[in-house]
């Protein structure tokens, strides 16, 4: 039964080809010592490729019409040859991938070599025999260097992938795990500069809260509360006269006779449109309301304005209360205070003040508004890059773990977060 182990991700790397070595000294060493062969095979073909087109070159230039048109063919097929082949480096040092990738682009132009060599070498025969014998022999020789790496590396050299592949997880999980600490230090930046503006927007906006509550504000929110309900006092005085108003407004529209005077009209207008401002801008004893409401009633006592018995009833005795008894006197005198007091205290020096004071700090409750969302929309878009990362980082340690156990026969537990 084997024993479990337990190492860090920084130890892992030396402990690993400690253990490793005596396994894979042996195959990197035939690995280097194909890789040479076939470096020298390969060296030797390119030259016999060269050796083709100088040949054929010769032949060409000696004008000979009996091999001329073969020797042309002959140097074509060798520079395509070269253009195919020349490019191919076998690797220096042994590497799967390198191996891999080199066997890949190899055996696809060993290949199309061939069906060139088996198509076209018929047609030069029978001549430049002694050289392209000398080509095919190193072509083959080639070809099976070729081989035998291929099998070496499809048998062989699989625990040197293995290998490749677990100290490439190393480096890379290294890399991860600084990635990690500089996005949870930007993750952390973010969270604590978040809170700070937190605080500060409700210091901004506690401020703007005692501004609009506090002082000359208060008092002007109490004048407001007072205008509102005087105005809904002044439209329930006169609720009796709206519709009779509405209609000598409609006689003056019309030109049927209202004697209204352009003062009284414009008056008029303003009584249907807001009544207590109307009222509250209304000299003593409001004056073009007593004149208004008296020319209404001329107007009903003459048929001109036309209404529902019970309306006119109420209509009637509404005038005689107001223009008779003088029962708007008293609210009319407040409504007049309000609006003086509203107007003083909206125009006064610290009104002013603290109104601009509270637009600047409107504003920069906005500003720190949108700096919160754009913190939140980046802590949110940190913190699902650190889930990711963490989660390449066990991904690479079951990956490493299970590599380990394969190339060295020992169950281990990677240590990656200490």
């Amino acid at each position: 039964m084997s024993t479990r182990l337990e190492t860090s991700l920084s130890e892992l790397k030396s402990w690993l080809e400690g253990q490793t070595e005596h396994l894979l000294a042996p195959i990197q060493v035939k690995a280097e010592k194909l890789l040479g062969e076939m470096r020298k095979a390969h060296g030797e073909l390119i030259e016999a490729c060269k050796m083709l087109v100088e040949s054929s070159r010769r032949e060409i230039e000696r004008r000979n019409m009996r091999t001329f048109k073969r020797a042309q063919a002959l140097n074509k097929l060798a520079k395509l040859f070269l253009e195919r082949l020349q490019p191919l480096k076998v690797p220096k040092k042994p590497s799967f991938r390198d191996i891999t990738s080199f066997l890949s682009i190899a055996q696809k132009a060993y290949t199309v070599t061939e069906v060139d060599v088996r198509n076209w070498f018929p047609r030069i025969s029978p001549f430049f025999i002694m050289d392209r014998g000398k080509f095919l022999r190193a072509f083959e020789g080639a070809k099976a260097s070729l081989k035998e790496l291929s099998a070496f590396l499809l048998k062989e050299y699989g625990k040197a992938k293995i290998l490749e592949e677990t100290f490439q997880l190393i480096d890379e999980t290294m890399v991860l795990k600084g990635q990690l600490v500089n996005l949870e230090n930007e993750y952390r930046k973010a969270e604590s500069e978040k809170a700070r503006l937190e605080v500060e927007l409700t210091q901004v906006q506690g401020r703007r809260v005692e501004l609009e509550k506090g002082g000359e504000l208060a008092q002007l929110a109490q004048v407001n509360a007072l205008v509102e309900s005087l105005r809904r006092e002044v439209v329930h005085s006169l609720r009796h006269l709206q519709k009779p108003l509405m209609k000598l407004q409609s006689l003056v529209l019309h030109g049927a006779g209202s004697g209204l005077t352009p003062e009284e009209t414009k008056k008029l207008e303003e009584y249907l449109a807001d009544p207590f401002e109307a009222l509250a801008t209304e000299n003593v004893n409001y004056p073009l309301l007593t004149q208004i409401l008296q020319k209404t009633a001329r107007a009903m006592a003459e048929g001109k304005l036309k209404l529902k018995e019970d309306k006119e009833r109420k209509a009637k005795q509404a005038i005689t209360e107001i223009v008779e008894r003088g029962s708007l006197g008293d609210l009319h005198k407040r409504c007049m205070e309000a609006k003086m007091q509203k107007t003083w205290i909206s125009t006064s020096t610290a009104v002013a003040e603290i109104m601009v004071e509270i637009s600047r700090l409107r504003e920069h409750a906005e500003s720190l508004h949108r700096k919160l969302e754009r913190l939140e929309s980046e802590a949110a878009s940190l913190k699902g890059a650190i889930r990711e990362t963490m989660e390449k980082i066990n991904s690479h340690k079951n990956l490493m773990e299970k590599n380990i156990q394969a190339l060295s026969g020992h169950e281990i537990t990677l240590k990656v977060w200490g």
